[in-house]
């Protein structure tokens, strides 16, 4: 397992080290929008976040907020032990198909119901994913989706070694 030093909060920020385990779902109260293809996919101000120990937050939107053919179907699921069985999705935006690249949870586990339907995306598989127009760093790996900004700090699970944390 690698050895990390905790980043200390300045004024203003967040560790991932002060999330709960087991995570917790807030609103984001912030403008949070998605590009892909050179088009505005998705806008809203009724995000939600989930808050979990050493990830950085995981943003859902409403559906409605994406625009009209963004997302299709796509094979496949996956089980998180918090929230239950997701849905994924390919996301479309102008010429760019980006495959498997949100997820849902139709039906979530007892205590994560406020996220029913809403739908979250990998933002490294985006053209570009903002919070408040700051553009937000996606999280390492290939299997979390967390949403990085200068608010938040780390370390943050995800890069290779950190699979034990």
């Amino acid at each position: 397992m690698a050895r990390f030093e905790r980043a200390v909060p300045g004024p203003g920020q967040e560790s991932v080290w002060d999330y709960p385990r087991p995570p917790r779902v807030e609103p984001l109260h912030a403008r949070v929008t998605i590009e892909l293809g050179g088009r505005m996919i998705a806008d809203t101000t009724a995000a939600l976040r989930v808050l979990e120990t050493s990830h950085p937050p995981a943003i859902y939107l409403p559906p409605e907020a994406f625009v009209e053919g963004a997302l299709q179907p796509a094979d496949g699921s996956s089980f998180c032990e918090f929230k239950g069985r997701a849905r994924y999705f390919d996301v479309i935006g102008g010429d760019r198909r980006a495959a498997r690249a949100a997820w849902s949870y139709p039906s979530p586990s007892p205590g994560f119901e406020s996220i029913t339907g809403y739908v979250s995306v990998y933002p490294g598989r985006m053209q570009r994913c903002t919070i408040d127009g700051e553009t937000v760093t996606p999280q390492e790996g290939d299997f979390y989706g967390g949403w990085i900004t200068a608010s938040i700090v780390g370390p943050f699970k995800g890069a290779p070694g950190t699979w034990g944390w």
